[in-house]
């Protein structure tokens, strides 16, 4: 976006100050393209799970890197099962990967491509490294179980959409890192809500989100919508020129136009849009699905940065957008439920988030602990040995988390193939 901006500029000016002033960053800009674009000097590892929907976003970051100039790809699938038994689970994972690889996208079909085993652990130190390393090479791997099994678990996450259905209105959104079932999740509460009768907009404000936009109940109740950057961006723009460049003779209207084509102007639009979707939350129920922790985070510290912004370009600052902090610190407005994994990384990922949100004064909710293991009843080696590695993520959610904390066992409907037509029984 930048580039073409710099191409195009007439006027030499730009939502961050002159042009000039960042010909400097423009030459380091255009001296790591040429890095990049290197097949010699650069080599980009695309990494995605044995999933549908993960290998369907790794197609479309392909595609766009490729569009970009950076063809030297390759790939790497992790979390490749094969069963040992004749566990119904065990061969249920193995099936969802088959199913995977036998719909692999064509952007994904023509890379080099390896593949990781899963892992009943995260490979952290270099011992767990070595076996990876090992299972990698087609050996075999074991180690030795060192957490008891916990019979007091969680509660059911069925409880918690129990618990929202009960505020009868309101903000719920599905915070966490990529790839733990937001999406899915979302999807999941807002069908539930519909189903005890509560009018829901699902939205999302994920450009890799694939929420079925025919997913809607047979009552109208709830419908599915998404912020669309082309659109937003649009759209505001030319509220701004209506209004600001009401009183400006011809050029300074080419300069108000010049600078509402500048990429900060998308970021504006944006925020806006996800203003006005935390606004509806006043008389009905708003399930977010939200863009990657870092995206969102970007979302939420800009407001009061976007305030100024917006009342420069356009003299005055939506309602939608005066109110969003103090909605999103509202704990009966606005509902954080953290999504996570069983796993080292999503839980610490959870946890800087939540340490995020704190600072901007915003409460959790609830946390989910998505697609575990431990509520189930498992005789593949494996599969048992990842269920018994949960055990201390869990067990430290349980005490150190003051809000609630609800599990979600694994079940391939909810992994982001099929989960999103899912029906959710009342």
């Amino acid at each position: 976006a930048w580039d073409g901006f710099f191409e195009t500029n007439t006027t030499g000016t730009s939502c961050l100050g002159p042009l000039s002033g960042l010909t400097k960053q423009q030459e380091m800009y255009k001296e790591t393209i040429k890095t990049l674009i290197s097949a010699e000097l650069t080599t980009v590892v695309l990494v995605c799970r044995a999933e549908a929907s993960s290998m369907k976003e790794a197609a479309r970051t392909s595609l766009e890197l490729s569009h970009l100039g950076m063809n030297n790809q390759k790939l790497v699938v992790s979390g490749v099962f094969k069963a040992a038994s004749d566990d119904p689970l065990a061969l249920a994972w193995e099936e969802r990967a088959e199913r995977a690889f036998a719909a692999i996208p064509d952007a994904l079909d023509g890379i080099g491509r390896a593949v990781a085993p899963l892992l009943p652990f995260a490979p952290l130190g270099v011992a767990r490294l070595r076996l990876l390393w090992q299972a990698m090479l087609g050996g075999t791997i074991s180690i030795p179980v060192t957490h008891a099994f916990v019979q007091d678990l969680p509660p059911d996450r069925q409880e918690l959409f129990d618990a929202v259905s009960e505020q009868g209105k309101g903000v719920i959104m599905a915070m966490g890192k990529g790839g733990v079932g937001k999406t899915t999740m979302a999807a999941e509460l807002a069908q539930f809500l519909a189903g005890r009768g509560h009018k829901v907009l699902l939205a999302t404000t994920d450009p890799a989100a694939h929420l079925d936009f025919s997913l809607t109940d047979n009552r109208g109740l709830l419908t599915v919508a998404r912020i669309d950057p082309r659109e937003e961006t649009r759209k505001y723009a030319a509220m701004v020129m209506k209004e600001a460049g009401r009183n400006l003779d011809e050029q300074g209207k080419k300069l108000l136009a010049e600078d509402m084509r500048s990429p900060c102007t998308e970021e504006i639009a944006v925020f806006q849009a996800f203003a006005r979707l935390v606004d509806q939350g006043v008389d009905h129920f708003l399930v977010l699905d939200t863009a990657p922790t870092g995206h969102t985070l970007l979302l939420l510290d800009a407001a009061k940065a976007y305030h100024r912004e917006v009342e420069r370009a356009a003299q005055k600052v939506p309602p939608a957008v005066e109110k969003l902090l103090p909605r999103m610190r509202d704990p009966d407005y606005t509902k954080i439920i953290i999504i996570t994994l069983p796993e080292t990384t999503p839980v610490h990922e959870a946890g800087q988030l939540e340490k995020d949100l704190q600072r901007a004064g915003i409460s959790t909710y609830a946390w989910i602990i998505n697609q575990s293991l431990a509520p189930l009843v498992v005789s593949d080696p494996l599969l048992q040995t990842k269920q018994r590695e949960e055990i201390p993520h869990i067990r430290k959610l349980m005490t150190d988390k003051a809000a609630r904390v609800y599990l979600s066992a694994w079940d391939a409907r909810l992994t982001g193939e099929d989960g999103l037509g899912l029906k959710t029984e009342e």
